[in-house]
């Protein structure tokens, strides 16, 4: 991991892995909230996931296992597929639990979903730069104990149109 540099002291090589692998995706619909008073209409994305993880290079010649971060991404992509995703922290919209409904309540309008298609998020927006922190704080956990510097989270909402979010060891 570290080799003597001038004067004996350490180097610690870092290596940086990116990983955007076609699988890494999911499709979701969602509104963004403007303001208080106006909203997007309730359309759909087909979301790609990229990551780039920084890490120290092991003595084996390794810095991470692709194929365990690989697995970590496509399960977190899984896990928000095929659903409404609403943003269970904004300031402009109450959302209340009524048994199979999730009963949405924005600018006076009343929406009504089914609670197996949807999924409430603790975000402030549907936006793709809110996904890149929901996303990197999903990763952050499933890698606790890794040996990791730098994580980046990138979520598109097509192409040449994404947002990421990074986290650093302090």
């Amino acid at each position: 991991m570290t080799r003597s540099g001038r004067a004996g002291k350490p180097i610690l090589r870092l290596t940086t892995l990116h990983i955007d692998k076609e699988a890494h995706k999911f499709s979701a619909a969602h509104y963004t909230i403007f303001s208080a008073t106006e909203r997007e209409r309730l359309h759909g994305h087909n979301y790609s996931v990229s990551a780039r993880i920084v890490a120290p290079m092991g003595d084996n010649g390794f810095a991470a296992d692709y194929n365990v971060y690989k697995r970590r991404i496509a399960a977190v992509c899984d896990s928000l597929d095929e659903y409404l995703l609403l943003a269970g922290e904004s300031p402009h919209q109450d959302i209340v639990d009524e048994g199979d409904n999730y009963r949405v309540n924005f600018n006076g309008e009343d929406m009504r979903f089914l609670k197996a298609d949807t999924q409430v998020l603790p975000i402030r927006n549907a936006t793709v730069e809110e996904f890149s922190y929901y996303l990197l704080r999903q990763l952050l956990r499933a890698s606790a104990g890794d040996e990791l510097e730098e994580l980046e989270v990138a979520v598109a909402s097509g192409p040449g149109q994404r947002a990421s979010a990074i986290w650093t060891r302090t």
